[in-house]
C-alpha cells in the first residue's frame, strides 16, 4: 500500500490579500522559460451541467494555483474562480469562456473552460481553434446529450484530440458503462476505459487504474492524500476483462502494439501508455477516465493523463495559408520551436472589452513576440505597437516581457476583429491563419431603450458586444422602423440585454420583431382621378388617367411606374411629380400600413390647366388615384415565406414534421443518412418565431435549423383579417362597434 501526498503551499489562509501573495509568487515562477515538451494547451468542453467549471476549480486547487476551492453557484457568496462575471453565478453558468495557467509536475497547462450551453456555441467554436487538445466531460447520468454532439464536431472540424472523463459518479443513477456504449454507438468513437470506479454514488470509493492495476483511494483533506492499493478482489475480474478490451481497442488501430500482440510479446505498462498517446494523437482512440469533481476524486490522474497523453504544441501541425498573385493559394506548416528563430506569427480568437480597453486573446503559432515589439494585421495592414502582454488567471492578469510559440495570452491596444491574423515581419503580410467557423444567428428579436435618454449608452453596448462575439448580430430594420438583435437562442439575447442594464444602465425591452408584410392588387384596376382646388390666388388642378397592373409572382416585391402618355396633355415636367406620388403611397398601404409592392402604376393620358398645374399638383392627384384604387380594387396581404432546413435524429422525425405542419409549412424535401435526418420545408416567417426553443424542446437539444428568405406569398384569410383589424385599432377606430353595426 503506497500513500501519496500532493504538496501544496502551506500556511495559505482564504483572505484576499494572501490569495493575491500566492498567484504573484506563483507567476514568477511559471514566468521561466519552459521547453515546447513541457506546453499544454487544453479545453474543457462539454454539454451544459456537466461540471467543466467545477473540474477546472479542482484542477487549480491540486496545482496550487488556488488557495481554497468554491461551487459554482456560489453558495458561500464567491463562486468558482473561473465565472468571474456575476451573471454566470447568479445563473451557476458558464457564458463566456476563461483562460488560466497552471503547472502539473513541471508541466505549464494552459487551461480554457468553455460554456456548455448551446446559446454559447461560439466560445467552444473559438477556443478549440487554438487549442491542442480537450478535455470531453461527460455526465454519468446525462451522458451524451445534445451539446455534446456539438463540441463533438467542432473537436472533429478541428482535429482535436480529446480525454474522455465521465464525471459525477456520486450522484443517483449514475451509469458510465452506458455513457462508454453511448461515446461508441452516438459519437463513433473508439473508446474504452483507461480506469473503472470502485462503487457508483453514495458508495463511490475510489477508481481503479487498468494500466498500471491497481486501486486509488483519495483521502485526507479535499482527497489531497492518494492512497494505493491492491484492486479489491470482487473486482479482479472485471478488471481483467477490461484490460483486455482496452488492448483489444488499441491493437486495431496501433501498429507497434498490434505487432506485439500478434507476436504474444509481453505488453508492458509502458507500451500501453505508448499506444494511447499515439492513438489519441492521430484521434483514432479515446481514453475513457473515471472520477467525480465534486466529490475530489479522480482529478489528479486526470491531470497525469493530460501530461501523458494529449499533444504538445510542436505534435500538431498549424498551417498558415500564403496568397500570391496569379497562383493558387499555398499552404506551409509553421515553426512551432521556441527559440525565437523564425517571426512571430499569431492569431486574434476573442475580443473582450475591459477597464482598460479592448482586451485581445491570442495564441502565438511561430516565434517570439517581445513587449514594445512591433505587429502587422494581414487583414487591414495596420501597424501596432505592443504595449502590454498579459497571461491570464480568469479575470486577473499578470504582466509579461515576452511570450513564445505554443504560449496563449492577450494584449491591450489593439484594434481589430476576432479571426485577425497578426505576424511582426511585413514580408509575411501575404500570410493568414484559418479562422473559426461562426454558426449564422437562428433567433431574432426587436430590441429598444426603455428611456430615450439612454440612446448612447445603448448604441456603446451594441457596438461593444457584436464585436465581441460574432453570433451577436444587430441591424436596423427599414421596413419595419424597429432596431433587431439576432443570436444562438433566446436565452443568448436575454443574456445580452442583462448585462447592458448591468454593465450600462442601459435598460432595454427585448420582443418579438415585426414581419415585413407587403399588400399588393389581386387584379388590375383603372382609375381616372381630379385633383382640383381652388381657393384665391392660383389654384391646383390635375388630372391623371391609367391603370394599375399587377406583376407576376416572381416580380411581387417590386413597384414600378410607366409613362405611357401621347401628346401634352400631361406635360412631361409633372411625370416625375405623379411618379413621387405613387411612390409615397407605396410606403404605408391602406389596408393594413405595410408597403405595397407587386404593382405598376401606367399613367396613359390626363389633363392639366396652363396657369394652375404644377408638379406638386399632378403628386397630389397621383395619390388621390391610388386611393381610389384601394376603394375600388381588391387587395390582399402578402407574407415572406422562408426556405427552413432541419436536421435532428431519426427518433423525432414525427414530432418534428408535426410542428411544420401546424405552422403551415410546406415540406419540400427529405433526406436521411446514419440516423439523422434532413427536413428542407417553406414555413412564413410570421409562424417561425419561437420555433429555435421547441426544436430544441423535441429533440432533447439535439435537432438544428436554418432559414433564409425564398419568396413573398398570399397569407391566409384569417391572418390578413388579424393584420387588418390590429391596423385599425392602432387608428383608434373601434373595431368591436364596427362589427356590431356591420350586422
Amino acid at each position: 500500500m503506497t500513500l501519496i501526498r500532493f504538496l501544496r503551499p502551506s500556511g495559505l489562509k482564504s483572505s484576499f490579500g494572501v490569495l493575491n501573495t500566492l498567484v504573484r509568487g506563483y507567476s514568477s515562477s511559471f514566468s521561466e522559460f519552459k521547453r515546447l515538451e513541457k506546453i499544454r494547451n487544453i479545453g474543457i468542453s462539454a454539454h451544459i451541467d456537466s461540471g467543466k467549471t467545477t473540474l477546472t476549480e479542482r484542477i487549480l486547487f491540486y496545482t496550487g494555483r488556488i488557495a481554497q476551492m468554491h461551487e459554482v453557484r456560489g453558495k458561500d457568496n464567491v463562486g468558482a474562480t473561473m465565472d468571474s462575471m456575476e451573471l454566470e453565478r447568479q445563473r451557476g453558468i458558464t457564458i463566456q469562456s476563461a483562460a488560466t495557467y497552471t503547472d502539473w509536475k513541471d508541466i505549464n497547462i494552459n487551461i480554457i473552460d468553455t460554456p456548455g450551453h448551446v446559446d454559447f456555441t461560439v466560445e467552444v467554436e473559438r477556443a478549440l481553434r487554438v487549442l491542442d487538445g480537450a478535455i470531453l466531460v461527460l455526465c454519468a447520468v446525462g451522458g451524451v446529450q445534445s451539446q455534446t454532439l456539438t463540441v463533438n464536431r467542432q473537436m472533429k472540424r478541428y482535429d482535436v484530440p480529446c480525454i474522455a472523463f465521465i464525471n459525477k459518479l456520486d450522484r443517483l443513477s449514475a451509469d458510465p458503462y452506458r455513457v462508454l456504449h453511448q461515446l461508441r454507438s452516438k459519437l463513433n468513437h473508439n473508446a474504452a476505459f483507461i480506469q473503472l470506479p470502485i462503487g457508483l454514488e453514495n458508495d463511490c470509493k475510489g477508481i481503479i487504474d487498468l494500466i498500471e492495476q491497481k486501486a486509488l483511494y483519495f483521502e485526507g483533506e479535499c482527497g489531497l492524500d492518494i492512497r494505493a492499493d491492491e484492486i479489491p478482489a470482487d473486482m479482479k475480474e472485471e478488471c481483467t476483462q477490461k484490460r483486455s478490451e482496452l488492448i483489444e481497442h488499441l491493437t486495431n488501430v496501433d501498429e507497434i502494439l498490434g505487432d506485439m500482440f500478434l507476436e504474444e510479446k509481453e505488453i508492458t505498462v509502458n507500451d500501453v501508455k505508448a499506444a494511447i498517446r499515439r492513438t489519441c494523437l492521430k484521434r483514432t482512440f479515446t481514453p475513457v477516465m473515471v472520477g467525480t469533481a465534486l466529490k475530489n476524486k479522480g482529478v489528479q490522474p486526470l491531470l497525469d493523463a493530460v501530461v501523458e497523453y494529449l499533444p504538445h504544441p510542436g505534435e500538431v501541425t498549424n498551417v498558415a495559408l500564403v496568397e500570391k498573385e496569379g497562383s493558387e493559394t499555398e499552404k506551409i506548416v509553421l515553426d512551432s520551436a521556441r527559440d525565437g528563430s523564425k517571426p512571430f506569427v499569431g492569431l486574434a480568437f476573442k475580443l473582450e472589452a475591459g477597464r482598460y480597453g479592448q482586451l485581445t486573446y491570442m495564441r502565438c503559432y511561430q516565434g517570439t513576440l517581445k513587449k514594445k515589439d512591433s505587429i502587422y494585421n494581414t487583414r487591414s495592414n495596420r501597424k501596432v505597437r505592443v504595449s502590454r502582454l498579459v497571461r491570464l488567471h480568469s479575470n486577473q492578469m499578470e504582466d509579461v516581457e515576452e511570450v513564445h510559440a505554443g504560449d496563449i495570452f492577450a494584449l491591450f491596444g489593439v484594434d481589430c476583429a476576432s479571426g485577425d491574423t497578426f505576424v511582426v515581419d511585413q514580408k509575411l503580410m501575404n500570410l493568414s491563419l484559418e479562422s473559426m467557423y461562426v454558426p449564422e444567428p437562428v433567433v431574432s428579436m426587436s430590441i429598444t431603450p426603455k428611456e430615450q435618454k439612454d440612446r448612447e449608452r445603448f448604441a456603446k453596448a451594441i457596438d461593444r458586444f457584436t464585436r465581441e462575439d460574432p453570433t451577436f448580430q444587430y441591424f436596423f430594420d427599414t421596413d419595419s422602423k424597429e432596431s433587431i438583435v439576432s443570436g444562438m437562442g433566446e436565452l443568448h439575447l436575454e443574456i445580452y440585454a442583462q448585462r447592458m442594464e448591468r454593465e450600462y444602465n442601459c435598460a432595454v425591452t427585448l420582443g418579438k420583431p415585426k414581419v415585413a408584410f407587403r399588400e399588393t392588387l389581386m387584379e388590375p384596376c383603372e382609375f381616372n382621378y381630379l385633383h382640383k382646388k381652388q381657393s384665391g390666388g392660383q389654384g391646383q388642378f390635375a388630372r391623371v388617367i391609367g391603370t394599375i397592373e399587377t406583376l407576376p409572382p416572381n416580380e411581387n416585391t417590386q413597384i414600378k411606374f410607366s409613362d405611357k402618355t401621347v401628346g401634352t396633355n400631361v406635360p412631361k415636367q409633372f411625370v416625375p411629380g405623379v411618379k413621387r406620388g405613387f411612390l409615397e403611397m407605396c410606403e404605408k398601404g391602406l389596408l393594413t400600413g405595410n408597403k405595397i409592392a407587386g404593382i405598376e402604376f401606367q399613367l396613359i393620358d390626363g389633363a392639366h390647366h396652363m396657369v394652375d398645374s404644377s408638379e406638386y399638383a399632378f403628386f397630389l392627384a397621383a395619390q388621390g388615384a391610388v386611393r381610389d384604387v384601394f376603394e375600388f380594387g381588391k387587395w390582399r396581404v402578402l407574407e415572406p415565406i422562408m426556405s427552413v432546413e432541419i436536421v435532428a435524429p431519426m427518433e423525432f422525425q414525427g414530432q418534428v414534421l408535426s410542428a411544420i405542419s401546424k405552422r403551415n409549412g410546406i415540406m419540400t424535401g427529405r433526406e436521411q443518412t446514419e440516423g439523422w435526418f434532413t427536413i428542407c420545408a417553406e414555413v412564413p416567417l410570421n409562424r417561425m418565431f419561437g420555433y429555435a426553443t421547441e426544436l430544441r424542446s423535441q429533440t432533447q437539444g439535439k435537432g438544428e435549423f436554418s432559414m433564409e428568405y425564398a419568396r413573398y406569398a398570399p397569407c391566409t384569410p384569417d391572418v390578413q383579417e388579424q393584420l387588418i383589424l390590429d391596423y385599425q385599432r392602432s387608428l383608434g377606430i373601434d373595431v368591436d362597434k364596427k362589427k356590431k353595426k356591420n350586422k
